[in-house]
């Protein structure tokens, strides 16, 4: 089977917005054994997209098309698919009711334009957006079966779970085949010194492919698995999960793709533990990485930005003598700062960071890209000190707080 993804729209091409669709459809597509020869994009033109429409109609055998099923006069899928494949728009009436119930559900008028969401080709087959007004179809022509749906994220993701991906299943261009993915989710490794490790993978399981997503901070090693045996392929992909576990060993987070913060969580949970911050250089992005985790408040108890120094003294009682003899970037000083949280919060763990995240504030001594990180237990006190050269500001309080994230993760999994 070959297939492809086309998304519509001169913000996409125009590069206003970024893709973001046709890398979850690749993503999708490829974990039920579709694999995805090629992506294009094609702008608001109405001969160009027709254009393009017919090209991929005799060279492949699915093809998902994302946007331009909006009411306004720059909208142009439907109609371009429509004279491609050499049909003409009818109303439908279901459509049409649909649209109708949407605006009544939300106590808005419908306009005038919305009805042209209810023209679709003829002879195409109806699918449901149960998430917006653009009804999505799909329709064949030559080779190709084109679903079409909508540009909106939330809906496009929802169509394409309920109607496109159980509808491509059943294709008559899908042999029946099993499709297994295992993700593993790894830090500290760049993606290079990850794919090093990792030689011999082809050679040890020549069943299993292997591909790298760099998701920054984090590298996720993808595993698949594509075959007719599902008990084999279930079990050649555990092996090579075991394999690549002893090759990068403590570095892989999880093996089903969670994020750093959701192992973290996790784990908390599971041990009914808690835990405190005392976040400087990250900000608060550590707090928000925590409590974006549904069910937070089990194991978050409280977040101090102390950005200052006199914040440092006055909220979290970090003693003036180390600040003046060490400074705030010091493993002494996230010592202090990460005690005191835990005690302020009564936590099982506090956490405490402290870095220059630049571009500018770095010395010879400090650089930027420092990172001093602390942890407290109630046997202990930790301060350990980091260095992250050459990333912009932003970049660095990502991995700051992916990395701190990381020293509580191995002291709940190693006790490090």
């Amino acid at each position: 089977m070959i297939a492809e993804i086309i998304a519509t729209g001169d913000e996409i091409r125009s590069g206003a917005l970024v893709d973001s669709n046709s890398a979850y459809i690749a993503e999708k597509l490829e974990e039920i054994g579709v694999e995805v020869a090629r992506h294009s994009c094609v702008g608001d033109n109405m001969d160009m997209l027709v254009s393009v429409f017919k090209e991929v109609s005799a060279r492949c055998d699915i093809a998902i098309v994302t946007g331009g099923l909006g009411p306004t006069v720059d909208d142009l899928t439907t109609a371009a698919i429509a004279k491609a494949a050499g049909r003409q728009l009818v109303l439908d009436e279901t459509a049409l009711r649909s649209v109708e119930d949407f605006f009544k559900a939300r106590n808005r008028k419908m306009t005038y334009s919305n009805k042209k969401q209810a023209m679709l080709p003829e002879g195409c087959k109806r699918l449901d957006n149960l998430m917006g007004t653009a009804p999505g179809f799909v329709i064949k022509t030559g080779r190709c079966s084109f679903f079409c749906i909508p540009g909106v994220p939330f809906e496009m993701r929802r169509m394409l779970s309920d109607s496109v991906l159980p509808e491509i299943e059943k294709s008559e261009h899908k042999k029946r085949k099993f499709c297994f993915v295992k993700t593993l989710s790894t830090f500290g490794l760049t993606e290079s010194a990850t794919g090093e490790k990792l030689v011999g993978l082809s050679d040890e399981f020549p069943d299993i492919k292997l591909g790298l997503r760099a998701k920054f901070p984090e590298i996720h090693i993808k595993l698949y698995a594509n075959g007719e045996d599902e008990e084999y392929l279930r079990n050649v992909l555990e092996k090579g999960c075991e394999w690549v576990l002893q090759k990068i060993g403590s570095r892989v987070i999880s093996s089903n793709g969670e994020s750093m913060e959701a192992v973290v969580a996790r784990i908390l949970c599971d041990r009914k533990e808690t835990v405190a911050l005392a976040e400087s250089c990250t900000g608060g992005l550590i707090s928000n990485r925590l409590t974006n985790i549904a069910g937070s408040s089990e194991f978050f108890l409280f977040s101090g930005v102390t950005y200052s120094n006199d914040a440092k003294m006055k909220v979290l009682n970090v003693l003036p003598e180390t600040l003046k003899a060490y400074g705030a970037v010091h493993e002494e000083t996230v010592k202090q700062m990460a005690a005191r949280a835990r005690d302020v919060a009564g936590a099982t763990y506090g956490l405490a960071t402290s870095g220059i995240a630049g571009p500018d504030g770095g010395t010879d001594e400090k650089p930027v890209g420092a990172l001093c990180i602390g942890i407290a237990t109630s046997e202990r006190v930790k301060g350990m000190r980091f260095c992250f050269p050459g990333g912009k500001r932003l970049m660095n309080k990502s991995i700051f707080a992916t990395t701190a994230l990381d020293v509580l993760r191995r002291e709940l999994v190693y006790d490090l």
